[in-house]
């Protein structure tokens, strides 16, 4: 590159150069020319982060040469000592503080059959998810969710995350999802099903007639990375929240805030397969009154499986939780029992096929229980979309069986964050 363009440079120079001037000007010139392209290519190297190309801009002796790599050099040194700052996008992080990451996905489900307990409408819009990610500064990100449905808006989840709290402490605060179990942290559009398992309706609060159940409230959320053997990954979570998730918690006066706890672990049986095993606890004050305390504990275990070579076209998955639940009452103490187990099979690119299985006992009376079965089928166009039917059996406690054939329609519109998986 750099022969080409002195072969080009002494070609317009020496069509320049009127006849009476001397050679000897000319090849100073080219001289100096050769000199500016050494420059220009250290400098570029020196952006790209070569050390041995920084210290080579900085070295260029002339003085037009020295302003140019001064700035360079400064902009290479290291951070600071006491912890460097993760990149956050670059030079492209101020433009996202005012145009944030933005996407819209919507949940669109139907149900036929018969079901006398838990009658589905027929068709509806279940939900409209918002999304709001972006960078606020090199020390915090901001990622908000807003869950649009028929009857109105909620916030689903709208937190700031810290990342660089020393000790390698990871904090949020705002409104989310509890960590507790894994299913309770997906959101409705990331469920490998169209309904949520029976032990979150029964023990995690919220009755059959809502959408969307679980532990989500306003608090602060601490996690760190716990040291481990080799090879073995190890995490763990503490929340406190303001007392008032569905139907589970109830705070009557300020200071009856709920608590919750996980610990997770992780590691790679092989390169293709993995297990995560976890452990939760949650605590808090219920409907009752301020002296009643309701406490659930959970264990969740997930395996995953998906061949290097064949990633796109095959993979399995298999999981489940189970839930105890104690809850005080005025003259006695319910204690309740649940559990779900499911399985996902690809079968081709774009075709998953799967089935789950629920039991549960109901936290108010744990004298009731309710079971299911469910088969799920699921295609994928394209990444942006997903067409999925599930043929779902449920027992209840009234005696009463229901046999529905539920649909739905996921579509996604502009960038949405990734959830964890």
């Amino acid at each position: 590159m750099r022969n080409i363009v002195l072969v080009l440079s002494v070609t317009f120079l020496g069509a320049a150069i009127l006849p009476g001037q001397d050679i000897t000007e000319l090849l100073a010139r080219m001289k100096a020319m050769e000199e500016r392209i050494q420059t220009l290519e250290a400098e570029v190297n020196a952006l790209k982060g070569r050390p041995e190309a920084r210290r080579e801009a900085v070295s260029v002796s002339t003085a037009p040469q020295e302003k140019s790599a001064e700035p360079l050099a400064q902009a290479a040194a290291p951070a600071p000592s006491g912890g460097q700052l993760p990149v956050y996008g670059g030079a492209q992080m101020g433009t996202k503080i005012f145009n944030p990451d933005m996407g819209v996905i919507g949940n669109f489900v139907g149900a036929s059959g018969r079901n006398k307990i838990n009658p589905l409408r027929s068709l509806s819009l279940q939900e409209s998810e918002l999304s709001l990610q972006a960078i606020v500064d090199p020390y915090a990100r901001a990622d908000f969710f807003l869950a649009i449905g028929e009857e109105g808006i909620e916030v689903e989840e709208g937190y700031v995350t810290f990342p660089t709290v020393k000790g390698g402490f990871l904090v949020k605060a705002g409104r989310m999802r509890a960590a507790f179990g894994r299913v309770n942290t997906f959101h409705n559009h990331t469920l490998p099903w169209i309904d949520r398992p029976l032990a979150t309706f029964n023990l995690l609060g919220g009755s059959l007639e809502e959408a969307d159940v679980g532990i989500k409230d306003s608090g602060l959320s601490v996690s760190r990375i716990l040291p481990a053997p080799r090879g073995l990954f190890l995490e763990a979570t503490g929340e406190v929240f303001r007392g008032d998730s569905g139907t589970l918690f109830k705070a009557s006066r300020r200071s009856a805030v709920s608590t919750v706890g996980h610990l997770k672990a992780y590691r790679d049986l092989s390169e293709s397969a993995n297990l995560e095993l976890g452990g939760s606890y949650g605590r808090g004050h219920n409907d009752v009154g301020s002296p009643f305390v309701t406490q659930v504990y959970g264990f969740d275990g997930t395996l995953r499986w998906r061949p290097l070579r064949r990633a796109i076209y095959r993979s399995f998955a298999a999981r489940t939780e189970l839930f105890w639940s104690r809850r005080e009452e005025i003259a006695t103490t319910q204690r309740a029992f649940g559990l779900f187990a499911s399985t996902e099979y690809q079968l081709a690119r774009r075709w998953f096929a799967g089935g789950r299985y629920d039991w549960s006992e109901r936290a108010r009376n744990a004298a009731l229980h309710d079971s299911s079965g469910s088969l799920v089928l699921t295609f994928w166009p394209s990444e942006f979309s997903q067409i999925r039917a599930q043929f779902r059996r449920t027992r209840y406690a009234e005696r009463e069986t229901a046999n529905e054939m539920l649909f739905q329609f996921l579509f996604t519109l502009g960038a949405h964050g990734a959830h964890p998986f």
